[in-house]
């Protein structure tokens, strides 16, 4: 495999620092000590939020007032998208069963969490699509009570948009609380909630440790880096096009990488020119973070073949991955590593990021090459049963005395023991897992 940088990153992206790490510790701490006094502190001191911390129904019926019909009809669309993919997810996890053996059934159930906890980041951008992703995925999922939370801005609350969307997708609770406060609210059950099992959606740097730490309390759906994105393209593909989906992906953030991997020359000289005048073109805040992405995180790589710009996506594994070359069907089964993957150009990665079905929070930093993005089984637990008769059960016993005595586990031995006696007085069981038993 040839591959050539035509341009390369200047920096990696991390995903946390230790100095945000102590922040959070710290809050963490205050909040299990203190409580919701701790949370509504915070909120004052971080948000300059002094009102409702649970958004009462009249509020949310006002929010749903301001909201313009034509976002509204936009939000339902999407909404309906993706509860359309979230219920086919859940129509193919099922319960299953099987006779092992004569006598010994086994099988495995899909129950939902109990409780979840969604979180919708605000800050610069008004995340809509955020809430549908989380709270639409969990209430397919068939979760009992889901809470969602979003950061309040001072004198408003809930932008209206996120709270429309927020009651619309099925959310029990909605907290006016943002950062570690919110997060460490739905985890510990403050404000009269019940403990979340488990904490989704995406956020900042500070959000995102505050997950990691309380992992292992709750579960999370992963951990999350900055957003990353890569295009596979072929000498038939639209320069303009292409560099557009790099452009838009680099507004995320300022460490927000952009890739892409394409075997003609020709196209990797048209972006690489493209893409500072498209940022130009951004208004002046997307624009800043889409510059630096660009700078510094950005790389644009010349390979050989179709197979070689597989195998460096592959080795990327990017959260997105966008293929704008020949024969789809090929790319769509030889590509193994990614988070979301969009075929053609007639799709992008903001269809995806906004409305038209699969779920927008992704593995970040390489860890598509080990798991995918959110989705009802995230909400689901897989658990297993079995039953045996007593026939089944004296072959059983007897594998597992001889495998467990000599593993050196006699309590083990023991419990398999105590049934042959009951369920086969007066026999004689050879119980050693050595061939010259007496």
């Amino acid at each position: 495999m040839t591959l050539t940088y035509l341009k390369k990153a200047t920096r990696k992206a991390e995903s946390g620092q230790p100095d945000v790490r102590a922040a959070v510790e710290t809050m963490l701490a205050a909040l299990e000590r203190e409580g919701d006094a701790a949370a509504i502190r915070f909120a004052r001191d971080l948000d300059k939020w002094q009102g409702d911390i649970i958004v009462a129904p009249e509020a949310i019926r006002r929010a749903a007032d301001l909201v313009p019909e034509k976002l509204k009809n936009d939000i339902r669309f999407a909404h309906r998208n993706i509860t359309r993919f979230a219920e086919a997810q859940r129509a193919t996890i099922m319960d299953c069963n099987i006779e092992i053996m004569p006598g010994l059934m086994a099988g495995q159930r899909q129950i939902p969490v109990s409780s979840a906890g969604c979180y919708v980041p605000g800050g610069r951008y008004s995340h809509i699509a955020s809430a549908i992703m989380t709270i639409t995925t969990a209430k397919a999922a068939g979760v009992p009570h889901i809470a969602a939370c979003s950061p309040p801005r001072p004198g408003t609350g809930i932008p209206p948009a996120i709270l429309f969307a927020m009651d619309l997708c099925g959310a029990d609770v909605i907290l006016n609380l943002g950062g570690v406060q919110g997060v460490a609210a739905m985890a510990n059950g403050l404000f009269g909630l019940p403990r979340a099992d488990i904490l989704v959606g995406p956020g900042n740097q500070y959000v995102a440790e505050a997950k990691r730490i309380l992992y292992g309390q709750v579960g999370i759906d992963m951990f999350a880096g900055p957003t990353d994105s890569m295009v596979i393209a072929d000498a038939a593909a639209d320069p303009f096009l292409v560099a557009w989906d790099l452009v838009g992906q680099a507004e995320h953030g300022y460490n927000s990488p952009v890739w892409l991997v394409t075997t003609d020359r020709a196209l990797a000289d048209q972006v690489i020119a493209l893409v500072p005048r498209l940022i130009d073109e951004l208004p002046a805040l997307n624009a800043e973070n889409a510059r630096a992405a660009w700078a510094d995180y950005a790389e644009v790589m010349l390979c050989d073949s179709a197979e070689a710009m597989a195998q460096v996506a592959d080795a990327y594994a990017p959260e997105h991955l966008h293929v704008q070359a020949a024969d789809l069907d090929w790319w769509l089964r030889r590509l193994r590593s990614y988070g979301s993957l969009f075929l053609g150009e007639e799709t992008t990665v903001a269809y995806g990021d906004k409305c038209s079905g699969p779920n927008h929070v992704l593995p970040t930093s390489g860890a598509g090459r080990y798991t995918g993005g959110l989705s009802v089984h995230k909400f689901m637990k897989t658990v297993t049963w079995q039953r045996a008769t007593r026939a089944a059960s004296r072959d059983l016993a007897l594998a597992t005395a001889r495998i467990s005595r000599m593993e050196g586990m006699e309590g083990h031995a023991r419990s398999a023991d105590v049934r042959l006696a009951k369920f086969y007085p007066g026999e004689n069981f050879d119980l050693s897992p050595t061939d010259d038993a007496a």
